[in-house]
């Protein structure tokens, strides 16, 4: 439904106020389509609010997407500072394991928003987590604020995190 909405949407050219319309429906669009109407940064930030499971996870389209939102923010290695963090948004699900254990706890708030992760994922959460080198600290020193803060993660979350987070 989507797809065929942003054929109509776009049948006159790409519309001004592309920004207003359900931020879903720009995941049918590419870069260069939204390349009239803002610049890549603002696309990706867009699609970092978007429903990305409206694609399928391992799907070519998903793939492409933060491949080609890692090139507009100029993410060559597999560090991403937090400010791209929020920029990608929801596109941060799709990052492998390296991505997260490289960049800290930068891309930990919005990890928490995922539905689900891969086994290198996982691991690599909890490496992060329990090194204690985010901003959120070890988890010996995390309040019920923190727990929230992360409250996505908790799941992935091992007996050794959770006995040092405090009662």
């Amino acid at each position: 439904q989507l797809s065929c909405l942003v054929k109509l949407v776009t049948l006159h050219g790409i519309p001004k106020d592309l920004d207003s319309y359900p931020k879903d429906l720009l995941l049918f669009l590419s870069p260069s389509d939204y390349a009239a109407t803002g610049s890549c940064r603002q696309y990706f930030a867009n699609i970092g609010k978007a429903n990305l499971d409206v694609l399928q996870r391992e799907s070519s389209q998903r793939k492409e997407l933060l491949l080609e939102a890692l090139a507009c923010l100029k993410i060559s290695s597999t560090q991403v500072n937090k400010e791209n963090a929020e920029i990608l948004g929801r596109l941060v699900c799709d990052l492998g394991g390296e991505y997260i254990r490289n960049s800290g706890g930068n891309l930990l708030k919005q990890l928490s928003h995922c539905d689900s992760f891969l086994p290198d994922q996982e691991e690599a959460i909890r490496s992060v987590i329990s090194s204690g080198h985010t901003t959120f600290g070890a988890p010996a020193a995390w309040s019920a604020f923190t727990l929230n803060e992360l409250s996505g993660l908790i799941p992935v979350f091992d007996h050794s995190i959770l006995q040092k987070i405090p009662k």
